[in-house]
């Protein structure tokens, strides 16, 4: 090696030289496998040549005889547990929960056992301390509602073990669809300016420092300075966010965290919960975006039809006959079944909002159902409405619905129809969607976004959200009193600006990513698919 002025560098040579060799470290004969490999595994035939393994997990059960124990292990990669067959003297101190690490040969089980194969155990090591009488998940049933209470244990149980499983490979699928579409992953903020949905309903941020606790009650002491000089919050929606992003890279989407200060306790409902956004630019119509999450939805479900992940979230769901006996979900294995199938067997419905009122009023007129609140074009979709809609209009398979009124969306939604440039009066529709699905109704909203400046401006006053004194002064050159009482920046100017400089026509939607795996797994409950949900009143760790 040379040195700057060309002559051999001496001291490269000498640090070279005294690199240390690395030791290639030489494959063991025991390999360490997960419980999933293992059940795949064509066992060994007990030749020489054999392979022992060994496996790690957490102990479920332990059934004791007089010449043998068995043990039946898990580790969460898969729903069936493996099956090890130990000495009695090796059974001692093993009980439900237990951690252990087993080694032995994996051999063909005797005809007529359940499993066709089995771990004959050499060695066991306990790996952990492991408090037996005071251990809250024996092997017996539990209710949701108690696992609810052991946030930080629940996740060992089978089924639960499972769900963390389905989102992982759900997140993997959803990001395999959108690289081969070419979207840029994308990481929004979680503190933002504003509410983005305009309901008022975000968390506001205080410093610690202004927050005092006294006889276990948490007080704010007076009116705390804004960290940010403004008040600022925990995002309901990368919404905003990801159209500015989107007019950089044409095609963006998240997976984010996503915040709601309800004060409600439903089966649909969390305080935080992961919301999958994207957003398109230059989409000029509504049918291309809702072709776009009808693509992706079926690429969703026939990976994880692929991998066997479909299998076996059937297969738990039929083993578990506790599952079937709640409100919301499907009765049985072959119910669960034709959520999957409906996903992906033919193209889904669409019908505009006020076709879906008509047809839930002629099936109320004729007392076809009965509905708790009567349909009205005014009062938008309840719960009870989308279940039917799903239901009768899908037949089981998802549906579109489309063009709801004005008054019922946020203010950054296009108008359905073409409306002149500064039109005072309001569309009497929007350009959006919301996908229904059967029992779990809503998971996916999405619309076209307003792309011209002054039509945003006066639908952001129409809803009551303040502009800055220029985009005011834009807007009503001549109402010196609008003026004077805009603040000199609005929180949101900076939205306004994506139309002021090179806006470009797009549409995005959100998907309620928690929502999606409650339908694909068949739990009713959104407080069960999620590893520690938060809701009002309960975040306990």
């Amino acid at each position: 090696m040379l040195n700057s002025f060309g002559r051999p560098d001496r001291t490269a040579k000498v640090l070279f030289a005294q690199r240390p060799r690395t030791n290639i470290r030489r494959s063991s004969k025991i390999s360490t496998a997960t419980v999933a490999a293992l059940l795949e595994t064509p066992a060994s035939n007990g030749t020489p040549t054999s392979r022992d393994v060994t496996v790690t997990g957490f102990v479920r059960s332990v059934r004791k005889q007089k010449q043998r124990a068995f043990v039946a292990l898990g580790d969460g990669s898969s729903y069936e547990p493996l099956q090890a067959v130990i000495q009695p003297e090796q059974a001692h101190g093993l009980s439900t929960g237990v951690a252990v690490t087993i080694g032995g040969e994996w051999r063909p089980s005797p005809s007529g056992k359940q499993q066709s194969h089995e771990l004959h155990a050499k060695s066991v090591k306990v790996m952990g301390q492991h408090d037996l009488n005071n251990y809250p998940l024996q092997k017996k049933f539990h209710t949701p509602e108690y696992l609810r209470t052991l946030l930080h244990l629940r996740q060992r149980l089978p089924s639960n073990a499972l769900l963390l499983r389905l989102r992982s490979q759900t997140i993997a699928a959803f990001s395999d669809f959108f690289t081969r579409q070419s979207f840029v992953q994308t990481h929004p903020p979680i503190i933002t300016s504003s509410d983005c949905e305009g309901a008022g309903e975000a968390f506001t941020l205080n410093p610690q420092n202004d927050v005092r606790h006294q006889n276990g009650k948490t007080q704010v002491q007076g009116t705390p300075e804004p960290f940010f000089r403004a008040p600022k919050y925990l995002t309901v929606s990368s919404q905003l966010h990801l159209e500015a992003l989107a007019q950089a890279v044409g095609k963006v989407w998240t997976l984010s965290p996503t915040f709601r200060a309800e004060k409600s306790d439903t089966m649909r409902h969390l305080s935080e919960f992961y919301m999958l956004e994207a957003e398109v630019a230059f989409l000029e119509t509504l049918d291309e975006l809702m072709d776009v999450v009808e693509d992706m939805l079926r690429s969703v479900i026939h990976q994880l039809q692929r991998k066997g992940m479909a299998d076996e979230v059937l297969s738990a769901y039929s083993l578990d006959a506790s599952a079937a006996n709640h409100q919301g979900a499907p009765s049985d294995r072959k119910g669960l079944e034709q959520r999957w199938l409906r996903m992906v067997e033919k193209p889904w419905p669409r019908l505009p909002y006020s076709e879906a009122v008509e047809f839930l009023q002629q099936a109320a007129d004729t007392k076809k159902v009965q509905f708790e609140f009567p349909p009205a074009y005014e009062a938008g979709l309840q719960a009870e409405h989308e279940r039917f809609l799903a239901q009768e209009i899908g037949a089981g398979s998802p549906v579109f619905v489309t063009d709801y009124p004005t008054a019922q969306k946020p203010f950054y939604m296009a108008p359905s129809s073409d409306l002149p440039e500064n039109s005072d009066s309001p569309p009497p529709t929007v350009s959006c969607f919301d996908l229904l699905v059967p029992d779990v109704c809503e998971i996916v909203g999405g619309s076209l976004r307003e792309h011209r400046l002054e039509n945003l401006l006066r639908s952001m006053q129409r809803q009551g959200i303040k502009i800055g004194k220029d985009y005011q002064r834009q807007l009503e050159p001549a109402n010196g009193d609008a003026y004077n009482s805009a603040p000199e920046i609005g929180s949101l100017d900076w939205y306004a600006d994506l139309r002021r400089f090179g806006s470009v026509p797009h549409g995005g939607f959100g998907l309620g990513f928690d929502r999606l795996l409650c339908y694909l797994a068949g739990v009713p409950n959104i407080k069960d698919v999620v590893g520690f949900p938060r809701w009002y009143g309960r975040c306990d760790c």
